[in-house]
Protein backbone atom coordinates (compact mmCIF):
# COMPACT_ATOMS: atom_id res chain seq x y z
CA UNK A 1 0.00 0.00 0.00
CA UNK A 2 1.60 3.49 -0.97
CA UNK A 3 1.78 6.51 1.50
CA UNK A 4 0.02 9.31 0.47
CA UNK A 5 2.61 11.21 -0.52
CA UNK A 6 3.93 8.59 -2.85
CA UNK A 7 0.64 8.07 -4.64
CA UNK A 8 1.51 7.74 -8.28
CA UNK A 9 -1.01 9.50 -9.88
CA UNK A 10 -0.65 12.70 -7.77
CA UNK A 11 1.78 14.92 -7.60
CA UNK A 12 4.66 15.34 -4.48
CA UNK A 13 3.97 18.79 -1.98
CA UNK A 14 4.90 21.62 -3.17
CA UNK A 15 5.87 22.95 0.15
CA UNK A 16 7.99 20.34 1.31
CA UNK A 17 9.60 19.46 -2.69
CA UNK A 18 10.28 22.58 -4.08
CA UNK A 19 14.09 24.05 -2.96
CA UNK A 20 14.04 27.47 -3.22
CA UNK A 21 10.95 28.69 -2.64
CA UNK A 22 11.99 31.11 -0.26
CA UNK A 23 13.79 33.19 -2.67
CA UNK A 24 13.34 36.23 -5.18
CA UNK A 25 11.62 35.56 -8.87
CA UNK A 26 14.73 36.73 -10.25
CA UNK A 27 16.72 34.69 -7.62
CA UNK A 28 14.89 31.50 -8.84
CA UNK A 29 15.36 31.76 -12.06
CA UNK A 30 19.50 32.18 -11.66
CA UNK A 31 19.03 28.73 -9.32
CA UNK A 32 16.77 26.83 -12.02
CA UNK A 33 19.47 28.15 -14.56
CA UNK A 34 22.40 26.46 -12.43
CA UNK A 35 20.78 23.26 -11.71
CA UNK A 36 19.51 22.69 -15.44
CA UNK A 37 23.27 22.98 -16.15
CA UNK A 38 24.36 20.89 -13.71
CA UNK A 39 21.66 17.81 -15.33
CA UNK A 40 22.94 19.01 -18.91
CA UNK A 41 26.63 18.25 -17.45
CA UNK A 42 25.41 14.89 -16.11
CA UNK A 43 23.98 13.92 -19.39
CA UNK A 44 26.47 14.87 -21.66
CA UNK A 45 28.85 12.88 -19.42
CA UNK A 46 27.16 9.71 -19.08
CA UNK A 47 26.48 9.89 -23.15
CA UNK A 48 30.13 10.54 -23.54
CA UNK A 49 31.43 8.56 -21.64
CA UNK A 50 29.88 5.65 -23.19
CA UNK A 51 30.76 6.59 -26.77
CA UNK A 52 34.95 7.27 -25.28
CA UNK A 53 34.35 3.90 -23.95
CA UNK A 54 32.79 1.97 -26.91
CA UNK A 55 35.11 4.20 -29.37
CA UNK A 56 38.67 2.86 -28.18
CA UNK A 57 36.93 -0.81 -27.24
CA UNK A 58 35.88 -0.41 -30.99
CA UNK A 59 39.51 0.76 -32.51
CA UNK A 60 41.45 -1.92 -29.79
CA UNK A 61 39.58 -4.75 -31.39
CA UNK A 62 40.06 -4.26 -34.43
CA UNK A 63 43.67 -3.08 -34.45
CA UNK A 64 44.23 -6.82 -32.45
CA UNK A 65 41.82 -8.50 -35.32
CA UNK A 66 44.48 -6.77 -37.85
CA UNK A 67 47.42 -7.54 -36.25
CA UNK A 68 46.77 -10.61 -34.95
CA UNK A 69 44.77 -12.24 -37.25
CA UNK A 70 45.11 -10.19 -39.81
CA UNK A 71 42.07 -9.08 -40.64
CA UNK A 72 41.96 -6.20 -43.29
CA UNK A 73 41.46 -2.79 -42.51
CA UNK A 74 37.18 -2.99 -43.64
CA UNK A 75 36.84 -5.73 -40.77
CA UNK A 76 33.12 -3.80 -39.45
CA UNK A 77 32.13 -3.73 -43.14
CA UNK A 78 33.06 -7.36 -44.07
CA UNK A 79 30.52 -7.89 -40.67
CA UNK A 80 28.21 -6.34 -41.59
CA UNK A 81 27.71 -7.47 -45.23
CA UNK A 82 28.04 -10.98 -43.92
CA UNK A 83 24.88 -10.32 -41.50
CA UNK A 84 23.19 -8.33 -44.90
CA UNK A 85 23.91 -11.78 -46.79
CA UNK A 86 22.59 -14.06 -44.02
CA UNK A 87 19.40 -12.90 -44.56
CA UNK A 88 19.23 -13.49 -48.47
CA UNK A 89 20.17 -9.46 -49.25
CA UNK A 90 16.57 -9.10 -48.34
CA UNK A 91 15.74 -5.24 -46.93
CA UNK A 92 12.57 -6.55 -44.98
CA UNK A 93 13.86 -9.90 -43.51
CA UNK A 94 17.24 -8.30 -41.98
CA UNK A 95 15.02 -5.40 -41.11
CA UNK A 96 12.15 -6.88 -39.55
CA UNK A 97 13.60 -10.93 -38.26
CA UNK A 98 17.20 -9.74 -37.93
CA UNK A 99 16.36 -6.64 -35.28
CA UNK A 100 14.44 -9.16 -33.21
CA UNK A 101 16.85 -11.71 -33.54
CA UNK A 102 20.07 -9.03 -32.51
CA UNK A 103 18.01 -6.90 -29.83
CA UNK A 104 16.83 -10.29 -28.03
CA UNK A 105 20.51 -11.29 -27.73
CA UNK A 106 21.53 -8.42 -26.52
CA UNK A 107 18.86 -7.72 -23.95
CA UNK A 108 19.16 -11.35 -22.44
CA UNK A 109 22.90 -11.37 -22.53
CA UNK A 110 23.01 -8.11 -20.64
CA UNK A 111 20.69 -9.51 -18.35
CA UNK A 112 21.82 -13.28 -17.41
CA UNK A 113 24.10 -12.67 -14.91
CA UNK A 114 22.00 -10.44 -13.06
CA UNK A 115 19.16 -12.94 -13.02
CA UNK A 116 22.05 -15.41 -11.66
CA UNK A 117 22.78 -12.65 -9.22
CA UNK A 118 18.97 -11.74 -7.95
CA UNK A 119 17.67 -15.81 -7.89
CA UNK A 120 20.86 -17.23 -6.60
CA UNK A 121 22.55 -14.35 -4.43
CA UNK A 122 25.45 -15.64 -6.37
CA UNK A 123 28.13 -14.18 -6.16
CA UNK A 124 27.78 -13.05 -2.94
CA UNK A 125 30.47 -10.33 -2.76
CA UNK A 126 28.06 -8.01 -5.34
CA UNK A 127 25.11 -7.92 -3.41
CA UNK A 128 26.84 -4.99 -1.50
CA UNK A 129 26.09 -3.00 -4.38
CA UNK A 130 22.06 -3.46 -4.11
CA UNK A 131 20.35 0.07 -3.71
CA UNK A 132 17.24 -0.99 -2.11
CA UNK A 133 19.59 -3.74 0.26
CA UNK A 134 16.37 -5.78 1.85
CA UNK A 135 14.19 -6.10 -1.35
CA UNK A 136 14.65 -8.87 -4.23
CA UNK A 137 16.83 -11.15 -2.11
CA UNK A 138 16.41 -13.74 -3.40
CA UNK A 139 13.63 -12.50 -6.00
CA UNK A 140 10.01 -14.21 -6.03
CA UNK A 141 10.23 -17.12 -8.18
CA UNK A 142 6.41 -16.18 -9.09
CA UNK A 143 6.70 -12.95 -9.52
CA UNK A 144 9.92 -13.27 -11.43
CA UNK A 145 8.63 -16.52 -13.66
CA UNK A 146 5.14 -14.05 -14.55
CA UNK A 147 7.63 -10.99 -15.59
CA UNK A 148 9.63 -13.26 -18.18
CA UNK A 149 6.07 -14.14 -19.39
CA UNK A 150 5.32 -10.60 -20.28
CA UNK A 151 8.92 -9.50 -21.59
CA UNK A 152 8.91 -12.32 -24.16
CA UNK A 153 5.62 -11.03 -25.42
CA UNK A 154 6.60 -7.99 -25.74
CA UNK A 155 9.52 -9.33 -27.56
CA UNK A 156 8.16 -11.26 -29.65
CA UNK A 157 4.49 -11.07 -29.94
CA UNK A 158 4.41 -6.94 -29.77
CA UNK A 159 8.25 -6.86 -31.00
CA UNK A 160 8.00 -8.60 -34.27
CA UNK A 161 4.94 -6.29 -36.29
CA UNK A 162 6.70 -3.23 -34.44
CA UNK A 163 10.24 -4.04 -36.50
CA UNK A 164 8.34 -4.61 -39.67
CA UNK A 165 6.67 -1.86 -39.49
CA UNK A 166 9.83 0.18 -38.15
CA UNK A 167 11.55 -1.36 -41.45
CA UNK A 168 9.07 -0.23 -43.92
CA UNK A 169 9.48 3.42 -42.54
CA UNK A 170 13.19 2.95 -42.63
CA UNK A 171 12.70 1.65 -46.40
CA UNK A 172 10.61 5.18 -47.31
CA UNK A 173 12.96 7.00 -45.72
CA UNK A 174 15.84 5.99 -48.07
CA UNK A 175 17.89 4.57 -44.92
CA UNK A 176 20.59 2.29 -45.83
CA UNK A 177 20.18 -1.26 -45.07
CA UNK A 178 23.88 -2.32 -47.14
CA UNK A 179 26.93 -0.75 -48.74
CA UNK A 180 29.39 1.41 -47.20
CA UNK A 181 28.96 1.82 -43.50
CA UNK A 182 29.21 5.53 -42.68
CA UNK A 183 32.29 6.79 -40.80
CA UNK A 184 32.78 6.31 -37.07
CA UNK A 185 32.85 10.31 -36.78
CA UNK A 186 28.99 10.88 -37.98
CA UNK A 187 27.89 7.56 -35.89
CA UNK A 188 29.20 8.81 -32.88
CA UNK A 189 26.82 12.46 -33.87
CA UNK A 190 24.47 10.58 -34.80
CA UNK A 191 24.45 8.53 -31.78
CA UNK A 192 24.22 11.95 -29.48
CA UNK A 193 21.21 13.40 -31.22
CA UNK A 194 18.98 9.95 -30.58
CA UNK A 195 19.78 10.17 -27.65
CA UNK A 196 18.57 13.72 -27.13
CA UNK A 197 15.47 12.48 -29.41
CA UNK A 198 14.85 9.53 -26.85
CA UNK A 199 15.23 11.68 -23.94
CA UNK A 200 11.74 14.30 -25.53
CA UNK A 201 10.58 11.26 -26.62
CA UNK A 202 10.13 8.98 -23.32
CA UNK A 203 10.02 11.85 -20.67
CA UNK A 204 6.94 12.88 -22.67
CA UNK A 205 5.44 9.46 -23.28
CA UNK A 206 6.03 8.25 -19.84
CA UNK A 207 4.97 11.10 -17.82
CA UNK A 208 1.52 10.87 -20.32
CA UNK A 209 1.22 7.16 -18.67
CA UNK A 210 1.56 8.67 -15.32
CA UNK A 211 -1.63 10.52 -15.78
CA UNK A 212 -4.47 9.27 -13.08
CA UNK A 213 -6.82 8.17 -16.56
CA UNK A 214 -3.43 6.07 -17.69
CA UNK A 215 -1.62 4.75 -15.47
CA UNK A 216 -4.05 1.91 -13.72
CA UNK A 217 -4.56 0.90 -17.09
CA UNK A 218 -1.57 0.57 -19.01
CA UNK A 219 1.91 2.04 -16.72
CA UNK A 220 0.55 0.47 -13.14
CA UNK A 221 2.13 -3.18 -14.36
CA UNK A 222 5.56 -1.82 -14.65
CA UNK A 223 5.06 -0.13 -11.02
CA UNK A 224 4.38 -3.28 -9.58
CA UNK A 225 8.04 -3.63 -9.30
CA UNK A 226 9.13 -1.05 -6.83
CA UNK A 227 12.07 -2.27 -6.55
CA UNK A 228 12.96 -3.04 -9.98
CA UNK A 229 15.69 -6.15 -11.29
CA UNK A 230 16.96 -5.78 -14.83
CA UNK A 231 14.75 -7.54 -17.00
CA UNK A 232 11.64 -5.09 -15.61
CA UNK A 233 12.67 -2.57 -18.45
CA UNK A 234 10.45 -4.31 -20.95
CA UNK A 235 7.98 -5.11 -18.28
CA UNK A 236 4.84 -3.18 -19.51
CA UNK A 237 1.20 -3.34 -21.00
CA UNK A 238 2.05 -3.13 -25.21
CA UNK A 239 0.72 0.42 -25.40
CA UNK A 240 3.12 1.57 -23.19
CA UNK A 241 6.16 -1.14 -24.72
CA UNK A 242 5.04 0.45 -27.97
CA UNK A 243 4.53 4.45 -27.18
CA UNK A 244 7.56 4.79 -24.52
CA UNK A 245 9.99 1.54 -24.94
CA UNK A 246 10.34 1.50 -28.78
CA UNK A 247 8.76 4.48 -30.08
CA UNK A 248 11.57 7.18 -28.88
CA UNK A 249 14.28 4.95 -29.93
CA UNK A 250 13.45 4.07 -32.78
CA UNK A 251 12.26 7.66 -33.87
CA UNK A 252 15.98 9.08 -33.97
CA UNK A 253 17.29 6.52 -36.67
CA UNK A 254 14.09 7.27 -38.80
CA UNK A 255 14.46 10.95 -38.30
CA UNK A 256 18.43 11.04 -39.07
CA UNK A 257 18.14 8.42 -41.74
CA UNK A 258 20.30 6.53 -40.19
CA UNK A 259 22.08 2.68 -41.80
CA UNK A 260 20.36 0.20 -40.14
CA UNK A 261 23.75 -0.88 -38.64
CA UNK A 262 23.98 2.19 -37.12
CA UNK A 263 20.60 1.38 -35.54
CA UNK A 264 21.37 -1.43 -33.89
CA UNK A 265 24.47 0.08 -32.26
CA UNK A 266 22.35 1.99 -31.20
CA UNK A 267 19.47 -0.08 -29.86
CA UNK A 268 22.27 -1.87 -28.30
CA UNK A 269 23.75 0.71 -26.18
CA UNK A 270 19.58 1.47 -25.28
CA UNK A 271 19.17 -1.88 -23.65
CA UNK A 272 22.28 -1.58 -22.04
CA UNK A 273 21.53 1.61 -20.70
CA UNK A 274 18.21 0.57 -19.44
CA UNK A 275 18.92 -2.87 -17.77
CA UNK A 276 21.26 -1.30 -15.82
CA UNK A 277 18.60 1.76 -14.70
CA UNK A 278 16.26 -1.12 -14.13
CA UNK A 279 19.26 -3.63 -12.39
CA UNK A 280 18.91 -2.28 -8.93
CA UNK A 281 22.45 -2.50 -8.42
CA UNK A 282 24.96 0.64 -8.72
CA UNK A 283 28.21 -1.36 -9.28
CA UNK A 284 31.34 0.73 -10.15
CA UNK A 285 32.10 1.76 -13.79
CA UNK A 286 28.66 1.91 -14.40
CA UNK A 287 26.21 4.81 -15.02
CA UNK A 288 23.91 5.63 -12.04
CA UNK A 289 20.71 3.80 -11.51
CA UNK A 290 19.75 5.55 -8.99
CA UNK A 291 17.47 8.10 -10.29
CA UNK A 292 15.19 5.33 -12.04
CA UNK A 293 15.06 3.48 -9.31
CA UNK A 294 13.98 6.07 -6.88
CA UNK A 295 11.53 6.69 -9.67
CA UNK A 296 10.20 2.97 -9.29
CA UNK A 297 10.34 3.87 -5.25
CA UNK A 298 8.55 7.04 -5.13
CA UNK A 299 6.86 7.03 -8.39
CA UNK A 300 6.33 10.91 -8.57
CA UNK A 301 10.05 11.91 -9.96
CA UNK A 302 12.77 10.97 -12.58
CA UNK A 303 10.47 10.15 -15.31
CA UNK A 304 13.23 11.16 -17.94
CA UNK A 305 16.27 9.22 -19.12
CA UNK A 306 19.18 11.71 -18.93
CA UNK A 307 17.54 13.76 -16.43
CA UNK A 308 17.80 17.69 -18.26
CA UNK A 309 13.93 17.27 -19.12
CA UNK A 310 13.33 16.32 -15.02
CA UNK A 311 15.67 19.42 -14.50
CA UNK A 312 13.24 21.78 -16.87
CA UNK A 313 10.22 20.59 -15.32
CA UNK A 314 11.34 20.36 -11.66
CA UNK A 315 9.82 16.36 -11.63
CA UNK A 316 13.32 15.75 -9.85
CA UNK A 317 12.46 18.01 -6.73
CA UNK A 318 11.78 14.92 -4.26
CA UNK A 319 14.80 13.28 -5.53
CA UNK A 320 17.35 15.87 -5.30
CA UNK A 321 16.53 17.01 -1.51
CA UNK A 322 16.95 12.75 -0.68
CA UNK A 323 20.27 10.71 -0.03
CA UNK A 324 20.07 9.20 -3.25
CA UNK A 325 21.10 12.25 -5.27
CA UNK A 326 24.32 12.16 -3.50
CA UNK A 327 24.82 8.49 -4.45
CA UNK A 328 23.79 9.44 -8.55
CA UNK A 329 27.05 9.48 -9.95
CA UNK A 330 29.47 7.44 -11.58
CA UNK A 331 31.25 5.68 -9.21
CA UNK A 332 35.07 4.40 -9.44
CA UNK A 333 35.69 2.46 -5.93
CA UNK A 334 34.76 -0.63 -4.89
CA UNK A 335 33.02 0.75 -2.10
CA UNK A 336 29.17 0.98 -2.49
CA UNK A 337 27.45 3.94 -2.57
CA UNK A 338 25.85 3.16 0.56
CA UNK A 339 28.47 3.09 2.45
CA UNK A 340 30.04 6.14 0.92
CA UNK A 341 26.77 8.42 1.77
CA UNK A 342 25.03 6.86 4.61
CA UNK A 343 21.32 7.35 5.31
CA UNK A 344 20.92 9.84 7.80
CA UNK A 345 18.69 8.19 10.43
CA UNK A 346 18.26 11.21 12.51
CA UNK A 347 16.52 13.21 9.74
CA UNK A 348 12.58 11.61 9.21
CA UNK A 349 11.79 10.27 5.89
CA UNK A 350 14.86 10.43 4.25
Amino acid sequence: MLAKSEDPVSGPSRSKDVPNQGLSCTDRIKAQGVTLMDSIKKGLFVVGSALIVFSAFRNSVTWHLQNVWGASGHFWQSIWDSTYHLFGDNNVLLGTLGTTVFTFVVFWAGNILLLILDTTGWPGFLLKYKIQEDQNVPVDRKKLMKAVKVVLFNQIIVGIPFCYTFTRFMIWRGCQFHGGLPTFTWVIMELIIFSLVEEVGFYYSHRLFHHPKLYRFIHKRHHEWTAPIGIIALYSHPVEHCLSNLAPIALGPLLMGSHVATAWMWFALALWSTTVSHSGYHFPGLPSPEAHDFHHLKFTNNFGVLGVLDRLHGTDNQFREHIAYKRHILSLSSVPMSQQFPNPTHVKGK
